[in-house]
């Protein structure tokens, strides 16, 4: 009898590990696990930062204890990126003259699924098409942003040559510490076209995605904007030094120094080109190009027959910022230095000379004719019979001819 009652036991207990069993592999394999519902993409008007908001899916509402994440992939540009959150909205740049596609699952762990995580096998998707009736033409091209030192930034773009001439531009900015976009501050100008914008004065937060919208208006119609994303340490520019030396040691090396280039650029932050052009006594020139993070190089000792010059140039480097913009180059040096040939007047002087020279000269034979005129006009005076000078001197001698 007993050993009975443990027969039904033991039955009744794999009974119930079969049926946790079977709903674990029912979870596990993916049947009861629904995507998220009610997906939208909206537009809150920060030119390309789109919001992606949705709801947990209703059958999974009463699974408390099973924490649920989402697997988000989002497509734009020809790129696909994949996140994944445990929240219900993400936001992310998009190229708004692209199909913006975002693609949701829902993820399942716990105790529900054995600590094992399910991934639903529906998803939910949207696609949302760009906005493009009544465009003429694109905008702008060759878009590009310079943080000149690290003090001020330009944005500047080219003209897109089927734009009608009687187009009219404007650059909208927006990053995460504004509520809404904002318009170009300082516009820069070719002619009487704008050709850029100017922000100095104007602070942009570093680390952060400044989304830009380049737009246009014409009589045909609106322009195709353009959309671009960048942060501000991505498009640093330094400015060059201005001082760069050279000393010799007593064993003949060489070693050029130099200074750091004034502005808010960090010293530690910048990676230098040294550029050595060689020239021996046959006249060849040779020249190499070095890479060093210091501000200083030594080299190997050095021939008295040779000239030497250097000049250097610097860029952010990759662990401070994923790209950077080269300085223009530093004035060169030379050992032994080299003394500057007596160079002839530039033609502009020579022009200034020659100016002033006719203009004496004109000015002498101006003058000469005037004296000229003015000597022909008395000479012919002078023989007139009836001029006022004879007149005067005939009656001065009638009178003296009287008195006598």
């Amino acid at each position: 009898m007993l050993m009975a009652c443990k027969s039904g036991v033991t039955h009744q207990a794999a009974l119930m590990l079969l049926l946790l069993s079977w709903r674990d592999s029912m979870l596990c394999n993916g049947l009861t696990v629904d995507p998220p519902e009610d997906l939208l993409i909206v537009d809150p008007g920060h030119l390309g930062r789109l919001e992606i908001r949705w709801r947990p899916p209703a059958s999974l509402a009463n699974l408390t204890e099973c924490p649920k994440l989402y697997h988000l992939e989002y497509f734009n540009a020809d790129s696909r990126n994949v996140i994944r959150t445990s929240r219900i909205s993400y936001s992310a740049n998009f190229d708004l003259m692209k199909d913006v596609r975002v693609r949701l699952y829902t993820l399942l762990s716990g105790p529900c699924t054995n600590d094992t995580v399910i991934k639903s096998k529906r998803y939910t998707e949207v696609v949302q098409k760009p906005l493009i009736t009544g465009i003429v033409a694109v905008a702008v091209q060759d878009f590009i942003c310079v943080y000149h030192n690290m003090e001020y930034m330009e944005c500047k773009w080219g003209r897109n040559p089927k734009m009608p001439a009687d187009s009219q531009l404007k650059l909208y900015f927006w990053h995460k510490e504004l509520q809404q976009a904002q318009e170009c501050p300082k516009y820069i100008f070719s002619g009487e076209v704008r050709s850029g914008c100017n922000f100095t004065g104007k602070s942009l937060p570093d680390f952060t995605d400044i989304n830009f919208c380049v737009n246009g208006s014409s009589r045909e119609g609106p322009l195709k904007p353009t959309f671009i994303s960048l942060q501000t340490q991505n498009q640093v520019k330094p400015g060059p030094t201005d001082n760069l030396y050279l000393q010799t040691g007593s064993d003949r090396q060489l070693e050029i120094l130099w200074d750091n280039s004034a502005g808010g650029v960090p010293g530690e932050c910048l990676e230098w080109e040294v550029e050595h052009s060689q020239e021996g006594p046959d006249k060849k020139m040779t020249s190499e190009h070095i890479l060093t993070m210091e501000t200083r190089l030594r080299l190997p000792s050095i021939h008295e027959n040779q000239i030497n010059c250097f000049r250097v140039r610097s860029k952010v480097h990759k662990y401070c910022a994923a790209t950077s913009f080269w300085s223009d180059w530093s004035y060169p040096v030379c050992h032994p230095v080299v003394r500057m040939k007596e160079v002839a007047p530039e033609p502009e002087s020579d022009m200034a000379y020659l100016y002033i020279a006719v203009s004496v000269i004109a000015i002498l034979m101006l003058s000469l004719c005037v004296w000229a005129v003015f000597k022909v006009r008395s000479s012919k005076q002078e023989k007139k019979p009836y001029s006022l000078l004879n007149t005067l001197f005939s009656r001065s001698s009638i009178l003296t001819v009287v008195d006598a």
